[in-house]
């Protein structure tokens, strides 16, 4: 088997900034697509001292990089088998700070030229490991990968998402060593769907822009700015062609149009900015609605009647999602309870976004199986037969599915209320972190719980769904 998955795979991510959301949290969330039946782990990685220094190899590519002694615990989400590679794709560690990688990206042929990717890079399936664990703030998390790519070189163009409780910043790897980065102003958001995405880089201002060691100069060596009055970094690296414009743009569009309908823009324009101010305060269920989104609305939506467009454009939340998370921090909290690993299992549609504390010692049992074939003991498969079970008969099924989404909605927020009010009145030891971990439990157990029972409905009344079916005479 030959795993590539950069070339598979095909991701939408939303960065929001403090003074973007309406309770000032921060939020970097990403969904994970890649095969539709292909199992995510959700998993706690403990901090560990080493007597000696570590070395991490890639069992992907053979990129090799020297760890530190000392590695921070932070949460996980692995895929069910390390053979190709380890993929742990988000978390948020204890110190804070959360990770998102990646949004896999494509550099156009000039630049490329210029600077090939490294086969034994650093790529999507290394990040998180070797970086996550071992920084202490967002910009250092941007710093410590953009030094493994000037060192090491990458064998990717990717997308990274960082945040800590200040800001939110995302950084492209464009070639084999050049990369470059952008603080999200605390007051807008950006969407960015498998494109190059940054835009004008502004070299005299450290505290919003940081890039690779002579990126102006390499630019400038090899002439290929087209306009050297700008530095649009999205132009310079990046692709503009017919497959973005039915692949890429119409996601971004459509998350601009959901948080600026006052902006009329056009889904294949190549043109659309990076960074938006949202007409009105974010909430959390707002970036949820992103991510679970189809073009609803639209005459773009593939579960649209009669429309020849419907599958037009690739759409933000389809069946090759594996998973969808919100790593929200909130500011106001202590450490212990401001970090919310929220996770969707499965097609974003289809399921429900489940709140852990990030600072949880272990994650339920069923949240850590599940292989290649399906299996009632796995979180990540109970998710998806429910999407199965309701694929072939969404006029009928559909709404029920809603129904369970927006009730969970509404207890698992009532729920995280009360946990924050209750902890914040426990001493900040064991004893919290332990009441921390017992209520993410529950709140997987009370969305498997409803979700078993909506299975159970479904399946039940899928048997009467048959084409065999027929109307038959009672008295026969």
């Amino acid at each position: 088997m030959v795993y590539n998955k950069q070339k598979l795979s095909a991701c939408t991510s939303i960065l929001v900034g403090k003074n973007a959301t309406v309770d000032g949290s921060i939020m970097i969330a990403r969904n994970e697509d890649y095969r539709a039946a292909w199992p995510k782990h959700f998993v706690v990685r403990p901090r560990k001292e080493f007597s000696t220094p570590q070395s991490f190899v890639s069992p992907d590519n053979g990129f090799s990089l020297k760890l530190p002694r000392v590695r921070g615990k932070y949460t996980a989400i692995p895929e069910w088998t390390d053979k190709y590679g380890f993929f742990e794709e988000a978390g948020i560690n204890e110190y804070g700070v959360a990770m998102s990688a990646t949004e896999s990206a494509y550099a156009n042929e000039r630049v490329l030229g210029a600077d090939p990717l490294v086969e034994k890079g650093i790529g999507e399936e290394a990040m998180i490991t070797v970086v996550l664990p071992y920084v202490k703030s967002a910009r250092q998390g941007v710093r410590r990968l953009g030094k493994i790519v000037e060192e090491h070189g990458a064998s990717e163009a990717n997308g990274v998402l960082f945040a800590d409780k200040q800001e939110a910043w995302y950084l492209e790897i464009a070639t084999g060593h050049y990369w470059a980065a952008q603080r999200i102003p605390d007051d807008c958001y950006a969407v960015v769907a498998n494109q190059l995405s940054l835009q004008e880089i502004d070299f005299n201002a450290p505290e919003d822009f940081m890039t690779a060691t002579n990126l102006e100069q390499f630019v400038i060596e090899n002439k290929l700015n087209a306009t050297p009055h700008s530095f649009n970094f999205r132009e310079i690296f990046g692709t503009q062609g017919p497959n973005d414009e039915v692949y890429n743009t119409p996601r971004v569009w459509y998350g601009q149009k959901m948080f600026n309908p006052e902006i009329k823009q056009l889904p294949q324009s190549e043109k659309l900015p990076f960074i938006q101010k949202p007409a009105k305060l974010l909430h959390r269920e707002d970036v949820e609605d992103l991510l679970g989104s189809h073009f609803q609305g639209t005459a773009y939506d593939p579960l649209g009647k009669n429309n020849q467009e419907k599958n037009h454009f690739r759409p933000i939340s389809l069946a090759k999602t594996q998973e969808s998370h919100i790593l929200q921090l909130r500011p106001w909290l202590p450490p212990e309870i401001s970090g919310l690993h929220w996770l969707a299992l499965g097609v974003t549609a289809q399921s429900v976004f489940v709140p852990f504390y990030a600072s949880l010692t272990e994650t339920p049992t069923d949240y850590q199986r599940g292989t290649a074939t399906f299996s009632w003991d796995s979180a990540y498969w109970r998710y998806k037969l429910l999407g199965v079970l309701v694929d072939p008969h969404y006029p009928l099924f559909g709404e029920k599915l809603v129904t369970l989404q927006k009730n969970l909605r509404v207890e698992l927020n009532h729920r995280v209320r009360e946990s924050d009010h209750y902890a914040l009145q426990m001493n900040a030891d064991a004893g919290r972190l332990a009441y921390l971990t017992k209520i993410s439990h529950e709140n997987a157990a009370l969305a498997r719980n409803q979700v078993n029972q909506l299975i159970a409905e479904l399946i039940t009344a899928a048997t009467d769904l048959s084409p065999l079916n027929f109307t038959t005479d009672e008295n026969l």
